[in-house]
């Protein structure tokens, strides 16, 4: 032996077993890693053969089973994987109203996360896989004889609405696991990538407002982002469109208070809800306004002619084209508004949908059910479940994964977006707020300025 000692062997001449069973255990470590990779290789090559195999017998099965980056073949799984990115954002739920009138406002008995009377609860909408709702904080009109034509007849409207408020952020309080309060276009997306609900909030109807450009501020200082401009009444601002049958106008579309209301809406960044209103409204409002507008719950008017729904010529304001505006058209499920009676399905309002993408475009039309608002409902639609069926429908009508995309909620997301923008550009641009009140009111002397 040379003089270098043999690692084996210790200085006392005996066996070194401890350097033994590190080899062994080394040795050991690499038969196991070995036997890892030869496994996971066997699986990817099975995977792989058995690819080529579907690929060769029925191409087709990889899309089903997301194996090709392409959506499946059957419509119903390719509506949960759309709704799955980019789930239903709902223009319109009158869920308030049913917490309100069901329960008396009080908000500690409402069990929404069990099977409500209606069309929404907790468990139904996971299943329809919603993102987002408008929480409509309707009040209905006042009588006729309240208020004739004047509109200075005090009512309870304002009070109303503020516990419909209260209501729709109790609820969204006692389910922190469930929803959000949403503000704004990025609270909406933030909301949605937690796995929560956002729940937004909307006035239907200027008549809520007490006919008030101040109590429109208030009402944004609480959360409000949109409000339909009038409901089945006319108010101060303008005129509305009736229910079946048109009313008679009275103001000729936008009244001159009703031009600074849209203007003040622009600057506080509130989207205009065009459902409901005269189409007289409802083109002075598109040309008037600054920023993008919406119909929170309307149908096509070429379908089912009926007065709450738009038509073709309206329709064709919308876009970003010279003389046009941009905007969606959320399309409400209401069989009055859908088809004549007992036709309404999911067929029919697939119908609305794509009659609105025929003649503004598909970046132009969106969903808003009128759920719980609404007594009757259609076929294949009867709740806020069956949201993905829709979808369904329409893919095998030829529309593809993003356009469905934008049908579910980009394309209100967008509108909502170009609000915010304009909102920010008259802000910085010191556009002055807007102080002008109703000129038949007597309670405010005039001339008087100090």
């Amino acid at each position: 032996m040379t003089g270098e000692t043999d690692p084996l062997i210790q200085a006392n001449g005996q066996r070194n077993y401890a350097h033994d069973d590190s080899e062994f255990h080394e040795a050991q470590n690499k038969a196991r890693a070995l036997k890892i990779r030869m496994v996971v290789w066997g699986v990817l090559l099975v995977v792989f053969i058995v690819g080529v195999v579907l690929a060769l017998v029925d191409p087709g099965s990889l899309r089903d089973l997301g194996w090709s980056g392409k959506l499946p073949r059957d419509p119903d799984l390719a509506a949960q994987r759309i709704l799955n990115v980019a789930p239903v954002i709902d223009g319109h739920i009158d869920l308030p109203m049913v917490a309100r009138f069901g329960w008396q406002a009080n908000v500690s008995a409402v069990p929404l996360d069990k099977h409500m009377p209606l069309h929404v609860d907790i468990p139904r909408l996971r299943q329809g896989k919603v993102g987002g709702f408008f929480w409509s904080l309707y009040v209905e009109c006042p009588k006729s004889s309240e208020n004739a034509d004047d509109f200075l007849t005090p009512s309870w409207r304002v009070r109303d609405t503020l516990e419909q408020i209260d209501v729709s952020r109790g609820l969204i309080e006692k389910y922190p696991d469930t929803f959000t309060f949403a503000a704004s276009s990025d609270d909406v997306k933030s909301t949605i990538s937690d796995g929560k609900i956002a729940g937004l909030f909307g006035i239907e109807g200027g008549h809520q407002i007490g006919n008030s450009i101040g109590a429109l501020r208030q009402f944004y200082t609480l959360g409000v982002r949109y409000m339909t401009l009038t409901h089945i009444c006319h108010n101060a601002f303008a005129d509305s469109g009736g229910y079946l049958v048109p009313f008679e106008p009275l103001h000729g579309g936008l009244s001159p208070l009703g031009f600074k209301l849209v203007e003040e809406m622009n600057r506080l960044g509130m989207l205009v809800d065009l459902s409901h209103t005269s189409d007289l409204t409802a083109t002075q409002a598109i040309k008037h306004s600054k920023a993008p507008v919406m119909w929170s719950h309307s149908s096509a008017r070429a379908v089912h002619n009926v007065a709450r729904n738009v038509p073709d010529d309206i329709l064709k304001l919308i876009g970003t084209g010279k003389g046009q505006k941009d905007g969606v058209v959320m399309v409400n499920f209401s069989p009055a508004f859908v088809a004549p009676e007992g036709e309404a399905n999911i067929k029919t309002v697939a119908d609305h949908v794509e009659h609105i993408a025929k003649v503004a475009g598909k970046e132009y039309v969106g969903i808003g059910s009128d759920y719980d608002g609404i007594g009757e409902v259609p076929k294949g639609l009867e709740d806020v479940s069956k949201y993905p069926a829709l979808i369904s429908e329409l893919y095998s009508r030829g529309w593809n994964k993003l356009e469905l995309a934008g049908l579910t909620g980009g394309n209100f997301l967008r509108v909502f977006e170009g609000v915010e923008r304009v909102s920010k550009e008259l802000r910085a641009a010191g556009t002055p707020v807007v102080y002008d009140i109703y000129d038949e009111r007597t309670d405010l002397p005039r001339g008087m300025g100090l």
